[in-house]
This record gives C-alpha cells, structure tokens and sequence, in this order.
C-alpha cells in the first residue's frame, strides 16, 4: 500500500470479513509453531503496495538474508492496494496463503480464528522482547490466546494547531489541550469568542476516539461492542454541546480529509491532524498559518495516543515453519525497520529504536519538527481501534452519532444502537 501518513492510517483499518466456514480451522496440513530447525529451503513471502517505490529496498533485504541463511530462497509477491483483503480471503479459502503476509490487525484476526495465523507466543516467544509493547499486542485476537503477526512499521498523526486563533480567544498559544476535557472546555471558549465562525474540531467521533476517552470498546471475550458504557455515553454528549455551540465544524457529518484540511488552512477550524505534507503545503499556501502552526500530540484522556500498525503473519500451514519465523523476524528486526523507516515517513515498533537521534533531535525542518512529535507519543501508543471492527461497524457508528448530534437521539440511546448493529455484523463475520 502507498506509505504515507494519511494512506497507512486508511489502510490500518481496512475490513475484511473473511468467510470463515470456508476456510477450515487447520487440520492434517496445519504446520508446526516449532521455528527450532534449521533455516533452509523455500518460503513465499507477499507485501501490499510496496514493490513500485521500494523494489530495491526489498531485494536487498531478501538478498541479505539468503546470504546469511545459505541455501534458502525467497520468492517476493507483491500485490496491488486495491482488493487486497479480497485477496488474502480468496488465498485463505483457496489454501494458498504465502508462508510471510503483509497485514493490518483487522486482517489478521479472522485468520487468526481459521487457524491461518501462526501463533508467534508459541513460535516466537524469544523475540517479544525486542518490540514495543503495544506494537506487540496489536495483532492479539480479543477471545483467542497468543499474538498473530510480527509488529513491523507503525504511524500516527500529531496534530495541528492555529496559535492565531487560540490567542484570539483569549487561549495561552503555548498550551494546548492534551486530555478531552481540555480540549471541550478550549472549544467552547474559541466557539464563543469568535461568535461561532472558529470550531476547533471538523470531525465526529470515531472508534478512537471512544478508546482515548477511555470507553471500554469491546468486551473481554472479543464477542460484543461496549462502547456504549458510561465513558462513551459522555465522550458523545460532550461532543453534542460542541456541536451545538459550533465548536464541532456543522459540516462535520460529511467531512472528508480533504474538507477539513481546506477549513484548516482558511481558518475555520483551529486543530487538525497531518503531516510533514501538510506544513510544506501550508508554507506555499497559507505563510501567515504556517508562521503560527503549533504542534502536539493526540488529544487523550488514558495517557496513550493511538497507533496504526502493519504486520507480517506467518502462515499456520507453511511447510517450513523455521525459515519463515526467522524471515518475519529478520524482516521487522531493528535494524531493518530502522533503514526503513529512513526512506519513507514511518516508525519503526522496535523497542528503543525511538531514542536514535533521527526520532529525537530536530534539524529546523518540517519534517523533523513532525518526526520529533510523533516518534515521542508512539513509545507509549496502543492501537485503539478493535481488530474485529470493520468498515460497515465504522459506518454503523458513525450514522447513530450522527442522529445523537442532530438531536434526533439521545447520546445514550445512539450508543446503543450503534452496539447492537456492531454485535449483529460481528456474529455474522463467523
């Protein structure tokens, strides 16, 4: 898939509901979690959109670990963005899934349930250690034991801030909001001060949202939505009132990033989140906001922004279980991840490769003021949307909130609603 900020975030959470009954749970041709052999012979290993910018990259790589592991070969398939969850559904049901996938935690998680995904608890246990934690536990299934997927390059998404319009209102330029509550009471006060023409969000509510607010999201088992919980109820009501007060964008149901991007650069809304892209585009577009754009973290009230995550799954049924572990490690090991993240704006989930001087130490560049701020919030980051939420589960939420700040519903009621049409999609994903 294409690496940038915005189109990892998309394809993160990309659905895919996999027709489970057609893909058995294992059986005779299940392969082994034993990765203690010898490294040798043949694996398949797939990717997602990387070949056409990074082709060099990858070649060396697999050139570099078949000179360390004498006698293995890697054939490398890449596969185009478009359709790719249909494609690894077709390999599952069809039993051609290659032994290395490229995948999300959301595709993950229903060949986790099929016995398609080897558990790496059980495989690769020695190298837990070497990931950050919340990387690590990305790609576990709510109701199944064991992780799924090697954690391998991560993002997240600072967020943009007008200083003009804070001092306007009366705000401390210099302070932020960084919890939900902060944040309400700030709009509120950019809202009045500027007579309703300044919101400070463009967006409604999204599942991470509900997570950085601290709503339980699903329940223990992974068998049902609980985001309807008190935290949710109020993280909604809250977005109600600013709603009304005109502190949330009135065109906030429809929005696209591009929408709210245009009513950030013309001052309309006061925060959005972006990239090194965005200021680069800021400084050509608009030099008066670029000369007053403030930086900072995610809004969050539990302490840790969210992540997007991509993973590489070692198939449950490869015929040669060692060399595939090691070629999943080899490729998310620190040192890989490292030289990668140094050719595209990505980071790495290595545990203590966010202390290299290339994630702390800015330059005066653009991109190193966006690097700098993002690489500190991940070491610490979850992945706040839950691996069984799908695209029609999004669009489920996202319809009832929208009922809830019409005032069509009540927030609680909205809730509801949006659980119980969740819990219905996920009983039917097997």
């Amino acid at each position: 898939m294409p690496i940038s900020r915005r189109a990892l975030a998309a394809a993160a959470i990309t659905a895919l509901v996999l027709p489970l009954s057609a893909c058995g749970s294992g059986g005779d041709d299940a392969g082994s979690t034993d990765a203690s052999g010898k490294v040798e012979g043949d694996i398949t290993f797939q990717t997602w959109n990387l070949r056409a910018n990074f082709k060099d990259y990858f070649e060396g790589v697999i050139g570099d670990f078949e000179k360390k592991y004498p006698g293995t070969h890697v054939k490398w398939v890449d596969q185009p963005a478009e359709g790719y969850p249909d494609k690894i559904s077709a390999d599952a049901a069809g039993g051609t899934l290659p032994d290395v996938v490229n995948v999300a935690p959301d595709l993950v998680a229903p060949l986790a349930k099929a016995g398609l995904a080897m558990d790496l608890d059980k495989a690769a246990a020695k190298y837990k250690g070497e990931y950050l934690p919340g990387a690590w536990a990305s790609h576990q299934v709510p109701g199944l034991p064991g992780t799924y997927a090697f954690p391998w390059y991560l993002n997240t998404g600072p967020l943009f801030y007008n200083k003009t319009l804070f001092k306007q209102a009366g705000l401390d330029a210099n302070k932020p909001p960084k919890t939900y509550d902060e944040l309400f009471t700030d709009a509120l006060q950019l809202a009045q001060k500027s007579g309703g023409k300044v919101a400070t969000l463009a967006n409604v509510p999204t599942i991470e949202d509900f997570g950085r607010y601290g709503s339980t999201l699903t329940n223990k088992e992974g068998t049902g939505f609980a985001f309807n919980d008190a935290k949710g109820v109020e993280l909604l009501t809250k977005y109600k009132q600013l709603y009304d007060a005109k502190a949330l964008d009135p065109q906030a149901l429809t929005a696209t990033p591009e929408s709210t991007g245009k009513k950030f650069l013309t001052g309309a809304v006061a925060m959005n989140p972006g990239s090194a892209l965005d200021l680069d585009n800021f400084k050509k577009q608009a030099p008066n906001l670029y000369k007053n754009i403030g930086i900072t973290d995610q809004i969050t009230s539990t302490g840790h922004v969210n992540m997007y995550v991509q993973g590489l799954m070692v198939n449950a049924k490869t015929k040669n279980t060692p060399t595939a572990v090691a070629f999943a490690h080899f490729v998310t090991d620190a040192e890989h991840q490292m030289s990668f993240a140094k050719k595209v704006a990505i980071f790495p989930s290595t545990a203590g490769s966010l202390n290299d001087p290339y994630f702390t130490k800015e330059d005066g560049t653009d991109e190193t003021r966006v690097r700098v701020a993002a690489a500190k919030s991940l070491k610490t980051a979850v992945n706040y949307t839950p691996v069984q939420f799908s695209d029609q589960m999004k669009t489920a939420l996202r319809n009832e909130v929208a009922k809830a700040l019409q005032g069509k519903q009540s927030p609680k009621d909205a809730l509801d609603n949006a659980v119980k049409a969740c819990d219905q999609l996920l009983k039917q994903q097997g």
